[in-house]
């Protein structure tokens, strides 16, 4: 299984806190038929993407990127010490999983020069902060935390009408610690580091373009969760806030990167979750490299 990417002149490593099933595909894809699953059953059993019971599997990992100027997290992952009684995988981890694998990687969390969130869902803001001394602070000292500000905006919204859990213990620390930057979808950073708006599954959900000059690598975050999603492009999943928009966003993100050079890493496909978008008829693959 492969954790290293290089292309262009960035390197890329997978870090994986879990990889593990989720939830049944016919209750996480409202528009997917038993007929259809029934069609795909064998190739997703065989990727790794679908168990016995037919639950989705997926993998829950970040990526740390190395620019020639900069090594960037992107997606923070689940965390520790987090009260999440929905999700009994995720409540209270205390395990070391996710800082062996950053070791692994040949990186430490004081290497860190920026943290980017795709969106600031629960499995996207968990490493953001950890807990230390009763109290949370950022787990990467020296970065720099990138949310998009319409992201950031909807979320602060939320909030203020009732506490979401996520928002308070993994993001309003950071902003507190003064680390964080709001960005528009013109931000850059250096000449390698761009955001692509790709609203949908929340309303400011963005998807990182990395590359000098052109996408030698995009980020797509929870723009899709199953390679069943490339195939079935329209097929959105019920945690998306707006279906119709995260189709339409889908469809033309992967119009957009169908058969070019640039490596998409995707947020939860199994491993290896890197791949090139070929078409395939009116839909498209993910083909692994």
């Amino acid at each position: 299984m492969s954790l290293k990417f290089s292309v262009g002149d960035l390197t890329i490593h997978r870090v994986i806190e879990q990889e593990t099933s989720f939830v049944p595909a016919l209750d996480m894809l409202p528009g997917l038929t038993a007929e259809v699953l029934a069609e795909n059953r064998t190739w997703m059993r065989e990727a790794r993407a679908l168990d016995d019971q037919d639950v989705l599997l997926l993998c829950f990992q970040s990526y740390v990127v190395k620019t020639p100027h900069h090594t960037i997290l992107i997606d923070s992952c689940i965390g520790n010490d987090k009260p999440r009684p929905q999700r009994p995988k995720w409540n209270m981890k205390t395990d070391d999983t996710y800082l062996r694998a950053l070791g692994a990687a040949g990186v430490s969390v004081d290497d860190i020069d920026f943290v980017m969130c795709t969106h600031l869902h629960v499995d996207h803001v968990g490493w953001n902060t950890r807990l230390e001394n009763g109290r949370w602070v950022p787990t990467f000292p020296k970065a720099r935390y990138v949310f998009a500000k319409q992201e950031f905006d909807y979320w602060s919204e939320q909030n203020a009408k009732a506490e979401v859990p996520p928002f308070a213990d993994s993001v309003l620390p950071v902003v507190e610690a003064k680390r964080h930057e709001l960005a528009g979808n013109d931000h850059q950073i250096g000449d390698h580091v761009r955001i692509l708006a790709t609203p949908g599954h929340t309303p400011g959900h963005v998807a990182f373009t990395m590359g000098r000059g052109k996408d030698d690598a995009v980020f797509s975050g929870d723009l899709m969760h199953s390679p069943l999603q490339t195939l079935y492009p329209e097929l959105s999943i019920k945690f998306d806030v707006d279906p119709a928009q995260a189709a339409k966003t889908r469809r033309s993100f992967l119009e957009r990167y169908c058969d070019t050079d640039t490596l998409c890493c995707t947020a939860h496909f199994p491993s290896p979750s890197v791949g090139k978008i070929r078409r395939k008829g009116n839909a498209f693959v993910c083909a692994a490299v």
